[in-house]
């Protein structure tokens, strides 16, 4: 088609033209939830719109009556997951486009269950699962990024016992859709962005139990990848203990209900202050065993006769220098000098031993035991 702002086309050209394209695509099948049924009375067609739960993303379903009671006798429950076969097609009075049911059948929990399973193996294989990626939880989070259902119970759970333990925490909370068509576009919009404060060490997903269905949103293959990718820890406190959504596998920690996520994510401070006055007890015994050790050791030192009577050292080594002494004076020349005698020598210091070495004439020293006299030889005595 050959338009221009001089030759614009009308608006029946170009609808036309949007239904004969649309025209070409067939029958096809299509999945989706039911986000809103209208069934008139008196009338043989009802009319749905249904929604892609991973995107914000919707169409209208023109679906015959009967076609839907031969599904189920009682209605479709909202948020049900089924398949539509059909022919899409193109309302030009309205420029909108709506597809033309020829069957539908609800998808099985079975069938689910198999779809779960294989995406879980899928993304096993791929690491999302891996215990190296989650990153370990801070001791005491600045502020925690708690992501729930609107005035919910679980909310209540969770901010009630983290500050039972931990009066001063403080929460940054998205209340959001945690079950139904919504709920995957609301909690990864909620979840980006908590993961995009700086002050947010760490956040919780949680919500209450619930069904099969209920739950289906925490195994959506978008979200999975999202929790993967971000840079805050994650916990996962989704239903009660037997609930076991592929959340709990990517998040950094699962807690198996919303009261354990609280646990898990801050400490309890009557523990901590016990803790705390342990150790100081502790420590306190230590220091004083210590000193008592260190008393014990100097009061030992001081009972010593060396300490109590510094001079025991010098008199008990006096007692052997005297005898030393005495020994040394019994060897010396001095105490036979000191007994009368005298040693003769001569002028250079030569001792004297015999008579018929000095010459006549020759002077003397005589060494007594107090002084020293000199003398001349006269010659041998007779």
């Amino acid at each position: 088609m050959e338009t221009s702002e001089e030759h614009p086309a009308p608006v029946r050209v170009i609808s036309e033209a949007i239904g004969e394209y649309i025209g070409r695509l067939g029958p096809v099948w299509v999945e989706g939830e039911i986000a809103e049924m209208t069934a008139r009375p008196g009338t043989v067609m009802a009319f749905m719109r249904l929604k892609d739960p991973s995107v914000d993303m919707s169409i209208s379903v023109s679906i015959p009556k009967a076609l839907m009671k031969s599904v189920s006798a009682e209605p479709l429950p909202p948020n049900a997951l089924i398949k539509v076969f059909g022919r899409v097609s193109w309302y030009a009075p309205r420029g909108s486009i709506s597809l033309m049911a020829k069957s539908i059948a609800l998808v099985g929990q079975g069938e689910l269950l198999a779809r779960i399973e294989a995406l879980r193996n899928l993304l096993a294989a791929e690491g999302l699962f891996a215990d190296a990626r989650k990153i370990p939880l801070p001791f005491l989070p600045r502020k925690i990024g708690l992501i729930c259902g609107r005035a919910s119970a679980a909310e209540h759970d969770v901010v009630e016992n983290a500050k039972r333990r931990w009066p001063a925490v403080l929460f940054e909370i998205r209340e959001v859709a945690v079950q139904g068509g919504n709920a995957v576009v609301e909690v990864s919009a909620a979840l980006r962005e908590l993961d995009a404060l700086p002050e947010v060490d760490v956040i919780i997903i949680t919500r209450g139990g619930g069904s099969f269905e209920d739950l289906l949103p925490f195994s959506d293959e978008g979200l999975i990848r999202l929790v993967s990718k971000c840079t805050t820890p994650i916990v996962s406190a989704i239903g009660h203990e037997q609930d076991a959504p592929l959340l709990d596998l990517v998040a950094d920690v699962r807690a198996s209900t919303p009261t354990d996520a609280a646990k898990k994510v801050v400490p309890d401070v009557q523990e901590q202050s016990a803790l705390i006055r342990g150790l100081q007890e502790r420590a306190l015994r230590r220091i004083t065993s210590l000193i008592d050790h260190e008393s014990t050791k100097i009061a030992s030192l001081l009972s010593r006769p060396v300490i109590a009577d510094p001079t025991t050292m010098i008199s008990t080594r006096s007692e052997v220098v005297t005898s030393l002494l005495a020994r040394a004076r019994a060897m010396s020349p001095q105490a036979t000098l000191d007994r009368g005698y005298a040693v003769v020598q001569t002028e250079d210091g030569t001792v004297v031993r015999s008579a018929t070495t000095i010459q006549r004439g020759e002077r003397l020293r005589l060494r007594f035991a107090e002084g020293i006299a000199t003398a001349v030889a006269e010659g041998e005595s007779q």
